[in-house]
């Protein structure tokens, strides 16, 4: 600690739960098995694209990168999430704090321009079928795929760097399960005017840029299968957007849930719960949306399997 009228914040204490020691050990446990399980389904996806020449299509490579935010999102969190459990409560350090909050915002601002991305992409398969290949070539993907991730990383380092420049005099606890945004802004002691408006600023082109993008794809994709003439045909095509539509459904809603709808009454047990929805449980649903309910995935997983039992 250094004192010079006011005590710099070197260290943070999360409070984690605060809930009797078996339901802490369940919780626990449960975190534990859901980390794995996304570990595993979403290096699945990884190498089930990077092997498979039917899935060496541009759907699936962006949902293989789609896996790799996940990835790196829920191994920032969860990690120091069970050892905050496991010790009902722990510090980590202010710098480990920043550290974590900028690589979470960075990870899930990447998945949310690859889901408008994604978006496009359906877009063009379905309302531009023969300029498809032309439009959505290897070199064009992975040059919309660099931008995403330099976008992302890019953009949230404006609002994390003044951040970390304001004074945290203290006190030097967050009652919450890691260090998000909100309740690290509450400890400092200068005033967060600036921030505010930083992040309410460059929500445009991280959020409401790609949400626009999204919406006017699945419009004109509606449009579009609306005019299909046979049921079966209609059926095809949605059934090629049903997955991408069900993980940005889940996707932004515990965005508003969390950081848009106000949170003024709500207890922080239920802003721990919805923490936990959007950064833990999220990615471990979207590797089983895309893989259970594609047939592809299934055909690559059972010729996978087939090979090795031969």
């Amino acid at each position: 600690m250094l004192e010079n009228n006011l005590t710099a914040v070197i260290e943070i204490l999360l409070l984690g739960f605060q809930i009797r020691q078996e339901l802490e050990i369940f919780l626990f446990c449960l975190l534990l098995v859901i980390y794995c399980g996304t570990i595993c389904g979403n290096l699945l996806i990884i190498t089930l694209v990077s092997t498979s020449k039917n899935l060496h299509t541009p759907m699936y490579f962006f949902i293989s990168q789609l896996s790799i935010t996940d990835i790196f999102a829920i191994t920032d969190i969860v990690p120091n999430m069970l050892h905050v459990l496991l010790n009902n409560g722990a510090t980590i350090t202010f710098v480990g704090c920043i550290t974590q909050l900028y690589l979470l915002s960075a990870s899930e601002s990447v998945e949310c321009f690859l889901l408008a991305v994604m978006s496009f992409d359906r877009y063009v398969a379905i309302c531009k079928p023969l300029h498809y290949n032309v439009i959505m070539k290897s070199g064009h993907c992975v040059i919309l795929t660099i931008i995403c991730w330099v976008f992302g990383f890019s953009i949230v380092l404006i609002y994390m760097i003044t951040t970390a420049k304001l004074n945290y005099c203290g006190p030097n606890i967050i009652d919450h399960i890691f260090c998000d945004l909100v309740p690290l802004l509450e400890l400092a002691c200068s005033d967060t005017y600036i921030v505010h408006w930083e992040v309410y600023l460059l929500s445009l082109p991280l959020l409401f840029v790609p949400i626009k993008i999204i919406v006017v794809s699945y419009i004109c994709i509606v449009l579009a299968i609306l005019r299909i003439s046979s049921s079966i045909g209609r059926q095809k095509a949605f059934s090629t957007c049903s997955s991408h539509l069900t993980v940005v459904s889940i996707f932004f809603w515990n965005i508003f849930s969390i950081y848009v709808v106000p949170t003024k009454g709500q207890s922080s047990i239920i802003s721990k719960i919805l923490s936990l929805l959007y950064t833990v449980f999220t990615p471990f649903i979207n590797p089983i949306i895309y893989s259970l309910r594609n047939k592809d995935f299934i055909k690559a997983i059972q010729k996978a399997c087939y090979k090795n039992v031969i």
